[in-house]
């Protein structure tokens, strides 16, 4: 069986930058109680799983975390 090598395409709308988080000052999302970590670099929002810092972290532009912050609170997402 001939192997075949898939190629990923950018997303359709993807126009976020690849940020250098490296630098980034990360703050609890829950005074230091939860899993979860943001930063805001270069006018975007990131975030991160605490525990595991290394892992990829999700970008969010303004408009699409004000989406998922008001979507949190009104209980669509589980953030625990």
């Amino acid at each position: 069986m001939a192997e075949t090598t898939i190629q990923q395409q950018p997303l359709m709308g993807w126009d976020k930058p690849e940020l250098d988080l490296s630098t980034a000052e990360w703050q609890s999302s829950s005074r230091g109680l939860g899993d979860v970590q943001i930063a805001f670099v270069e006018g975007f929002i990131a975030m991160r799983n605490s525990g595991r810092p290394e892992s990829p972290s999700l970008i969010f532009t303004p408009a699409e975390w004000g989406a998922f912050v008001s979507g949190a609170r009104e209980g669509e997402f589980d953030l625990t």
